[in-house]
């Protein structure tokens, strides 16, 4: 079996409004020294197939839901477990 760790992010230079809003509460709160915050997805997907197999199907499920090209970047660590 495989699992494969996915990171998603926005790519450098785009808008994160989520983020300046998790930025801006923590400025209220009182942790005034915080910047910037970026916001990611982590996925845990696991995969019952060979690795090369799983690692095509895992590059297809990206293309297809898990991200936006024009917006995301990604990382990808796949191990059998």
């Amino acid at each position: 079996m495989l699992k494969a760790t996915i990171v998603v992010k926005l790519k450098e230079g785009v808008d994160d409004p989520e983020g300046k809003t998790i930025k801006h509460s923590l400025n209220l709160l009182g942790f005034e020294p915080v910047v910037r915050v970026n916001v990611a997805r982590h996925y845990e997907i696991f995969i019952d197939a060979p690795r090369e197999e799983g690692e095509k199907m895992i590059e297809e499920m990206l293309r297809k839901l898990l991200i936006n090209p024009v917006i995301h970047e990604y990382e990808v660590r796949v191990e059998e477990i």
